[in-house]
């Protein structure tokens, strides 16, 4: 892999996460069209700089994603945008920098998805949740959550895909040339 099709894959990513992160913070969807043009984007990058190779790389990395995240999406954890949009991380960037981003990516949304809810509903949120588990248990029978609780919440997943993504970049051994080759074309 040559530092330039690095650089262009990581410039892509980020600005696909960007964008990713701002619609999903603001209505709770990640659109098709950018999905889209990540897969596009990945198979075209990747099938231009190492052919036939290339194409098999951008293959495993979408099919990865595809079936690591459908389990996830049946038990209704993540949106269809989110699987999408990592399918096109996925092809863009390969199989090893998808596998890691996605583990950094659960554990950042952990933390995230907390520390979302604690800022929307408060720790009274959280209380009301322990309380309506209570009753579930108490009564034997499933109450919905009420949308002032932790558990009625939606939370945006793309921010914490991004920061997983970010976390498996910052350790591969590949990208500091890259970063000292962005440096010199910046300052």
């Amino acid at each position: 892999m040559t530092d330039a099709q690095l650089l262009l894959q990581i410039t892509l990513a980020a600005l696909f996460f960007i964008i990713a992160i701002a619609t999903d913070l603001r209505s709770h969807r990640i659109p098709n069209a950018l999905s889209l043009a990540a897969i596009f984007c990945g198979f075209a990058i990747n099938g231009y700089y190492a052919q036939l190779n290339g194409l098999l790389l951008a293959s495993f990395g979408f099919a990865l994603a595809f079936i690591i995240l459908f389990p996830v999406f049946i038990f209704r954890l993540l949106g269809a945008g989110d699987i999408k949009l990592m399918m096109g991380i996925g092809a863009l960037m390969g199989p090893e920098l998808l596998a890691w981003s996605l583990l950094y990516g659960v554990a950042a949304g952990a933390v995230t998805s907390v520390l979302l809810v604690l800022w929307r509903t408060g720790l009274s949120g959280v209380v009301n949740t322990l309380k309506r588990y209570w009753d579930c248990i108490y009564c034997r029978t499933y109450f919905k959550p009420e949308p002032n609780e932790a558990a009625g919440q939606k939370v945006p997943y793309a921010p914490a895909l991004a920061i997983g993504w970010l976390v498996a970049c910052s350790i591969n051994y590949d990208l500091p040339s890259v970063y000292l080759q962005l440096s010199h074309y910046l300052g």
